[in-house]
């Protein structure tokens, strides 16, 4: 593989659907971002993810069990990077860095001690693997005064940059959008989340179907309801919206508790609500565009699961006058966005890059972003390293 780096990226997002893996190659023939390798999305491993959806609804938890559960998901982590690895047909000594978001369990960046966490212990990755792990990429943003979210536009503003002016918007738990000015100047770009995503779609879709569902497939239940303006205009006065960026928001806002909220009022009509809730999302986003961006793209690059439901789509097209397309008409991946980004965070972090976006979050200074827990690798690939600086 010569002069190449292959990474491993993971991810798991506020929606708790899986945990996503990606393998992307990093060398001089690869552009700027790296080459995607082959991605997947692995099941969470038994209750695993019920008792994350507990902690996080009552976080009250013992702290032998949020130590505990920090190990166990750090192995579910691991679990992940092997699927994607034997998908792609490579040895563990062919893996140079694995960078891992982790799982955030709490992310409140306003206050007297601004704090995020994310959970997955990457000791437990790198000791699993053998591979080195780059993790822990927020704590030292927000420990400089920024959001520590969202950090995906590092990753935009070099993959989507052109001569004109676009927006890749990830619709995840909680949708994010950058935008990237034509040129792609990093003194330019604006980036920030919007506000409730497929957190609160899911969790309704859950509701209304009685644990049957963990999502709206296909958009069939939103496809059933009809928008309620009144319900819609009165869920768009919470000040998120109108707050100037930079900011971030998350479940502490817009997640379960601000979910079952909605369906404690609205629950006699499951299908309007959800339908509601997807133009909420797609309200939000569209009035975002408006309000905070210095003029509209002629095109939206867009990613994660919001991507795939129709209602969703069709809400946004209806709001704004870009042409909407998936993320792979420029050759990244709608559903591995986000773990390509963090495999290319880890290759970042290792060669010192430094966070050219610190205004975007607000933080005082730009820094290189994550945490390097050495694996049994780590000899190797700091000599690798330290042979290319030579050259």
């Amino acid at each position: 593989m010569g002069q190449d780096w292959i990474l491993i990226g993971l991810m798991s997002g506020t929606s708790l659907d899986g945990l996503d893996a990606a393998a992307i190659r990093m060398g001089p023939h690869t552009g700027p971002v790296g080459e995607l390798i082959t991605a997947c999305t692995s099941p969470w491993p038994g209750d695993l993810a019920d008792r994350v959806r507990q902690l996080l609804a009552h976080p009250e938890a013992s702290l032998a069990n949020l130590a505990a559960l920090n190990v166990e998901l750090g192995a579910a982590l691991a679990g992940a990077a092997d699927a994607v690895r034997l998908q792609a047909g490579l040895a563990w000594s062919d893996i140079d860095l694995i960078g891992s978001h982790g799982q955030t369990i709490w992310h409140q960046p306003h206050g007297p001690w601004p704090a995020t966490w994310q959970m997955g212990e990457p000791a437990e990755i790198a000791a699993r693997t053998g591979v080195t792990v780059v993790a822990d990429f927020r704590p030292i943003d927000v420990a400089l005064g920024g959001q520590g979210a969202p950090l995906v536009p590092l990753f935009d503003q070099v993959a989507f940059a052109g001569p004109e002016p676009i927006v890749a918007l990830n619709i995840g738990g909680i949708p994010n959008l950058t935008y990237v000015p034509g040129g792609g100047d990093p003194s330019g770009v604006i980036a920030f989340d919007t506000g409730p995503g497929n957190m609160v779609i899911d969790r309704l879709a859950w509701h209304a179907t009685a644990g049957r569902q963990v999502c709206d497939l296909d958009g069939r239940l939103a496809a059933s309801g009809t928008v309620r303006l009144d319900w819609l205009e009165a869920w768009l006065a919470d000040g998120y919206f109108t707050a100037a960026p930079p900011k971030s928001t998350g479940r502490e806002r817009f997640g379960t508790a601000y979910a079952d909220r909605l369906w404690d009022t609205y629950q006699e009509w499951p299908n309007d609500l959800i339908a509601t809730a997807v133009a909420l999302t797609a309200e939000s986003i569209a009035r975002a565009f408006r309000t905070f961006l210095p003029q509209l793209p002629a095109a939206c690059a867009v990613s994660g699961g919001g991507w795939h439901h129709p209602g969703m789509m069709a809400a946004l097209a209806d709001r704004l006058p870009c042409r909407l397309a998936g993320t792979a008409e420029w050759g990244i991946d709608p559903d591995a966005k986000e773990a390509h980004a963090f495999a290319w965070f880890a290759w970042g972090a290792w060669h010192g890059r430094v966070n050219p976006l610190s205004h975007v979050t607000g933080a005082r200074q730009g820094l290189p972003l994550g945490k390097i827990v050495p694996g049994a690798n780590f000899g190797r690939i700091v000599s690798r390293r330290s042979a290319c600086e030579e050259q």
